[in-house]
């Protein structure tokens, strides 16, 4: 009786495997299918697969980019990648079942039978597999992998993304749109970087797909399966970067895609912004007002209502007769000017900057030949292909406008590409440089081009440093362009949001953010207003803005509390711009984001994925910033690994707890981290103005090793990459109870001959510099006298701060240490 049940079974097995193997030949879902041909070259496995081609290429011992087309790949071409391979100790072995790459870092399977890709460590634990079964496939011209999910994987990043710290359990999609007053949850936003990073197991790991179709990303959502990444069109093109640190992984793919230049110095001050102040008789009136209560500030903004009928390059003549002379003006007050542009240029006959973009030939057209024309602002537009050298050299021409008529800021709008209807059609033909290229491989990449040309225009008219922003971009918009949140909405989530916007952009190689304080659509409570302007303070780019028909948003527009306590903020703001300005130096040399979510520092601590406390974040690597709702009275902290010290009271926390703390419209809650290093300035009212002749580095005890790189340029030219700094490491070492400084580091002077040093928490009974007993005075010091001595509930900190010392030292040598 068992024989049949036997046979029955073997039958029913073979069945299935018949079946499936139908299944797999008429699935709409297409796979590369078994490799058929290797061909090993250096550092490339060159793969013929059934179905595909694929390149597995070693960028450096930290980097393996993939490549898989079900086509012959093409030539390689990149808006965002701007580095070759460099020579990396590379092994690469084969038998019948995989391709094994190693290199020192990271080890590369890819599988045969069927054609896979998955990571590992040299000692092969799982870093980031591919999920079997499933592998790469297409849909149509679809291009999906799928990724196994490790257990308590988390995910970060991805650039502009709403929703938590924490990717998992989320799908994204990449289509860069124009979102005005977008809800919390909205997706996709203003600009696309398709970059994230996955931790798991002490392990972290990132991924670049660098494809400019629509994409989209799925870290578990609606399914338990797997989280994938794949693109509408286009080759399956990813870059895999390991890491043992989040900091390693951003300075691998800003390598990869290039970092910051230096800022201009003044595009790190108080920003004054509306949509919009016209005629110029309101413009000198903001700025004199901000002069008169004696509110620090660098820049008042342009909206659109300085064009003649917003037609581009042109100004309004009526509300700004003499342009120059305003500006001008302007910068004889410590103001920078900076003036909105959108692409869109009106069809209109007679219109000089039309005229010549159409003698030129430079828009962006249908395959008939004829111009493109979408609706904006100024009515019917065409739109410079900035895909093409051509374009992109005839609005660097047109950039001379703005030189000529001393605007410093080019504010790059619109470029999403944003027009009425929100639906440009797919058969619209971009240059793409050479390659040709409809809309939708085009558009996710049309931000980044535009204001690469603006920056590059910049660079040819101007005398010195530009400073460019944007509201949209793609991978790399970084060495152009600081970007802000665009039109967000006056609401305190949307406040929260925006911190974790800023946060995930900075873990995506974009260091100069901002969001529009107070909010650009509806009017804040005061409350609101009060925390959010105190948050600006700790955000790169300090912008306020609103729109039009909603109330002022000055600092004085909410009453003389209000005022006061954002005169505070915006003074310490102006008294840390030597940190400030140090950490954009760093930003500029290996990526580093200038607000870091806890995950940059904290990555193995499941803590810092809360809810309750993503939203904290590091303000360079010094202070930590703990956001709360205006109309919240308690909020509840957590206190990463070390010492954290009260910012106002210098009272210290324990580190790995939470704690409960009541909240004060008056003060922002703000902590530094043990053994921090903090130089600040005199107060200033504009970055025109001399500081005094001192510098103040606050050094914080602790139990951590730590250095700070003080850095100083003119801040204007770009003289400091022909050596033209002042650089000092400044390194603190607590087992040997040392605190150095090390020789000075470049031609340029320092503004400074004087250091005051004021050292928290330390006993200052056997110090020495260089051996010898320093001269000390115990000070009743608190940060608070940082801010300002106004403070109307009564809260300002008079008393004796305990371990803080003090001594200023001049005429120093070139190197010196301080022995506690």
């Amino acid at each position: 009786m068992t024989i049949p049940l036997i046979k029955k079974s073997i039958s029913s097995s073979v069945l299935l495997f018949v079946s499936l193997s139908v299944f797999c030949q008429n699935t709409p879902v297409k796979n590369p299918g078994n490799v058929t041909a290797v061909h090993i070259e250096q550092q490339k496995v060159s793969i013929t697969t059934q179905n595909a081609q694929a390149e597995i290429i070693v960028y450096s011992p930290s980097i393996v980019r993939v490549r898989v087309d079900k086509k012959a790949l093409l030539p390689d071409f990149s808006y965002a990648v701007i580095n070759k391979p460099v020579v990396a100790k590379t092994s690469i072995t084969q038998d019948a079942q995989s391709i094994t790459i190693t290199t020192d870092s990271v080890k590369t399977v890819v599988g045969k039978n069927p054609f896979g890709v998955s990571f590992y460590t040299k000692d092969g634990e799982a870093i980031n597999e591919e999920e079997k079964g499933l592998q790469v496939s297409w849909v149509n011209e679809e291009v999906t992998t799928y990724r196994k999910m490790q257990n308590f994987e988390h995910f970060v990043g991805l650039g502009e993304k709403t929703g938590n710290l924490d990717r998992n359990g989320s799908g994204y999609t990449n289509w860069n749109s124009d979102v005005f007053g977008y809800r919390t949850d909205q997706d996709p936003l203003y600009s696309t970087i398709p970059f994230y990073i996955g931790l798991h197991d002490g392990l972290n790991y990132g991924i670049f797909m660098d494809n400019t179709w629509q994409s989209d990303f799925n870290f578990g959502a609606s399914n338990n399966r797997f989280s994938s990444f794949g693109a509408r069109g286009g080759e399956l093109n990813y870059y895999f970067i390991y890491g043992k640190r989040v900091k390693n992984i951003i300075e691998s793919y800003t390598w990869l895609t290039g970092r910051m230049q230096m800022p201009p110095l003044w595009s790190l001050g108080y920003q004054q912004n509306r949509y919009s102040y016209y005629p110029e008789t309101e413009v000198y009136r903001i700025a004199q007002t901000l002069r008169e209560k004696k509110i620090p500030a660098d820049g008042i903004t342009l909206d659109i209502h300085y064009m003649d009928r917003y037609l581009l390059f042109t100004w309004d003549k009526a509300r700004f007769p003499d342009p120059k002379r305003m500006t001008s003006k302007l910068k004889d007050m410590g103001f920078r000017t900076t003036v909105i542009v959108d692409p869109g240029i009106k069809v209109e006959p007679g219109a000089a900057a039309w005229e010549r973009g159409l003698k030129d030939s430079i828009f962006i057209k249908y395959p008939d030949g004829t111009n493109y024309t979408g609706q904006v602002w100024p009515g019917w537009c065409n739109f410079p292909d900035f895909t093409s050298a051509k374009g992109r050299n005839w609005w660097k021409n047109e950039v001379k406008f703005f030189a000529d008529n001393g605007v410093s800021g080019i504010w790059n709008d619109m470029n999403e590409i944003a027009t009425w209807g929100q639906k440009m059609p797919s058969n619209v033909i971009f240059d793409y440089d050479g390659k040709k290229a409809a809309h939708p491989e085009a558009h996710n990449v049309y931000g980044l081009e535009m204001i690469r040309s603006s920056y590059e225009g910049a660079l040819q008219q101007y005398k010195e440093r530009p400073f460019i922003l944007t509201r949209s971009g793609y991978a790399g918009l970084q060495r152009y362009s600081a970007i802000w949140t665009g039109d967000n909405r006056s609401e305190e989530d949307h406040m929260l949001l925006g911190v974790r916007l800023i946060n995930s952009l900075g873990l995506s190689g974009v260091p100069f953010t901002g969001m529009d304080i107070g909010g650009f659509s509806g009017n804040p409570s005061v409350a609101l207003y009060t925390r959010w302007i105190q948050l600006g303070a700790f955000i790169p780019y300090f912008r306020n803005h609103t729109q039009v028909n909603t109330k002022s948003s000055e600092p004085w527009s909410f009453g003389e509390e209000v005022l006061e306590i954002s005169r505070n903020y915006i003074n310490l703001r102006y008294k840390l711009l030597p940190y400030l300005y140090s950490t954009f130096n760093e930003a500029s040399e290996n990526g580093m984001p200038v607000n870091r979510s806890l995950v940059f520092d904290f990555s193995d601590d499941p803590k810092i994925f809360d809810w309750q406390f993503q939203n904290q974040f590091l303000f360079g690597q010094a202070f930590l910033i703990a956001p709360f709702e205006s109309s919240k009275d308690f909020g509840k902290i957590y206190f990463p690994a070390g010492n954290w010290y009260n910012l106002y009271t210098g009272n210290l926390e324990k580190g790995k707890q939470e704690k409960i703390i009541e909240l004060s419209n008056q003060t922002l809650p703000v902590y530094v981290r043990e053994s921090s290093i903090i130089p600040m300035q005199s107060l200033i009212q504009t970055t025109d103005e001399k500081p005094s002749d001192t510098l103040t580095i606050h050094i914080y005890n602790g139990e951590r090793n730590n250095s700070f790189k003080y850095y100083e340029d003119d801040g204007k030219s770009f003289q400091y990459r022909n050596g033209d700094f002042y650089s000092r490491l400044i390194s603190y070492s607590p087992s040997q109870k040392m605190i150095t400084f090390d020789k000075v580091q470049g031609s340029y002077k320092s503004n400074f001959t004087k250091i005051h040093i004021i050292l928290h928490g330390f006993s200052g009974a056997n110090l020495k510099v260089n051996g010898k007993a320093a001269s000390l005075k115990e000070e009743s010091y608190s940060m608070l006298k940082a801010i300002s001595s106004f403070d109307p509930q009564g809260a300002q900190y008079t008393g004796p701060v305990e371990g803080v010392i003090a001594f200023y030292t001049e005429n120093l040598p070139d190197k010196f240490s301080i022995n506690y």
